[in-house]
């Protein structure tokens, strides 16, 4: 099954034989190719190329073309500090200094960045029609703090009606995109509002709700689907957030999976995330990236749940990080595997010290565990049996990852993938049972 009817199942809440993953994939498509983060959000070939490398490494079943929040604010005349890791930034807020909501106009195909992310859009949907393509916008709660700053939240007590037409504008300019994106060939439209953490579920049902819910409906007028994204400390808000009616809710590792999950399904929707950002994917290794993503499968479980990290990549989130967690997806015995591991990130790497013996050859195997994973077993029979003939001469060792002491002789050889058989330190053999003769050739190898 593609990547865009695996999705689809999900958002329908229907029994998927394996669970979708997304990689937010924003800037870090620049590092892909070895642009910075502004080239890269300023030409449609550097997206496209870097959405197709990410394609290529991390087989998503969906994917972002453009994951910037500033899009919509710098037509509207919003000033933006631009970065070579990040997306932009906000410095300006043209309702603050002076211009008028009146004289704002929604967007068209010709402003600003948009025709360059059609034009990615255009062409990635050309090149990948078995891809879930997201076109993200806005929110509007968001692009209301980008257009007044934080005035906003004074207003809200102060001047309620006036918000509630610059948020009336707000998702106009929002159903505006949508659209664009949509006639461009997105499947999916991500609504991104994460400053509406900052507000309590009776403000987000009186300034919020209206306007969101009018994007979920013209985006399912169109028979496409929708998310609603959103970061932060936003717990309070998940159920007003469904009451939307988006097909999906999107968070980030601030709100407990099991609890989004239980208030999304009640209410009939799929939902997505949560994978730690920083800590694991870009701060982490991959066996931490493994461990992240099997808690997450395992928590959300094969109805209506979406595997996506919390939001968009940093830009310089490691390739191997995100690898470890596509293998996951695609592969049940990795899961297995992450599963199994008593890992914490407090755990330190064994000490080697006196674990090698002059004269003698030390084969250290890296399991699961032999005695229940059959890779396991036979990558340990196979040393064994090549082993024979060299007598007392030869030390074959099993560290299963089941117990800390593996996991710690796990980091000590760097080993990244079990079974894994190590000779004198060195890793020799990965993932795979090799011929007794090639085990004999390294053992000799590491006699010599």
């Amino acid at each position: 099954m593609n990547g865009l009817k695996l999705l689809e199942k999900a958002f329908r809440l229907e029994e998927v034989e394996r669970i979708p993953w997304v990689p937010f994939v924003g800037v870090h498509g620049g590092n892909l190719i070895g642009v910075d983060a502004e080239a890269f959000q300023r030409s449609s070939k550097h997206i496209v190329d870097g959405i197709d490398k990410a394609i290529e490494l991390y087989k998503p079943d969906g994917i972002p073309v453009a994951f910037d929040l500033q899009i919509e604010a710098e037509i509207l005349g919003c000033k933006l500090a631009w970065s070579k890791e990040n997306p932009p930034a906000v410095i300006s807020h043209p309702l603050n200094e002076g211009v008028e909501l009146s004289s704002l106009k929604l967007p068209t195909e010709n402003d600003g960045r948009i025709p360059l992310v059609l034009e990615a859009t255009r062409e990635l949907r050309k090149k990948h029609p078995e891809l879930a393509l997201y076109g993200l916008i806005t929110g509007p709660f968001t692009l209301a703090l980008h257009l007044l700053g934080t005035d906003i939240f004074m207003k809200l007590f102060e001047d309620p009606d006036y918000v509630n037409e610059l948020m009336e504008f707000c998702a106009q300019v929002g159903i505006k995109h949508a659209e664009l994106l949509l006639d461009a060939g997105c499947d999916v439209i991500a609504v991104v509002d994460p400053m509406t953490s900052q507000i309590d579920p009776m403000s987000f049902e009186t300034f919020v709700s209206p306007s969101v819910t009018k994007i979920f409906d013209f985006v399912r007028s169109k028979k496409k689907y929708s998310s609603f994204f959103v970061c932060g400390h936003a717990q309070q808000n998940i159920e007003v957030m469904c009451d939307c009616k988006p097909d999906n809710i999107s968070i980030d590792e601030n709100i407990p999976l099991d609890f989004v999950k239980e208030t999304a399904l009640a209410k009939g929707i799929s939902f997505g995330g949560n994978m730690k950002l920083t800590s694991v994917l870009l701060l982490g290794n991959e066996m931490d990236s493994r461990k992240e993503a099997v808690n997450c499968l395992d928590l959300g479980g094969k109805k209506g749940f979406i595997l996506a990290p919390g939001c968009d990549l940093p830009m310089d989130t490691p390739v191997a990080n995100l690898q470890a967690v596509t293998e996951l997806v695609y592969d049940d015995y990795a899961q297995q595997v992450a599963r199994e591991m008593e890992h914490t990130s407090s755990l330190q790497p064994l000490s080697l010290d006196g674990h090698f013996e002059e004269g003698k050859v030390v084969v250290d195997i890296i399991t699961l565990d032999s005695a229940s994973c059959a890779p396991c077993q036979y990558m340990v029979e196979a040393v064994k049996q090549a082993s024979i003939d060299f007598g007392d001469k030869v030390i074959v060792n099993e560290h299963k990852i089941k117990d800390v002491e593996g996991i710690q002789m796990m980091m000590a050889l760097g080993v990244q993938n079990v079974p894994t058989t190590c000779i004198n330190g060195n890793v020799e053999f990965i993932s795979q049972i090799p011929r007794k003769t090639e085990i004999e050739k390294a053992i000799k190898k590491a006699m010599n």
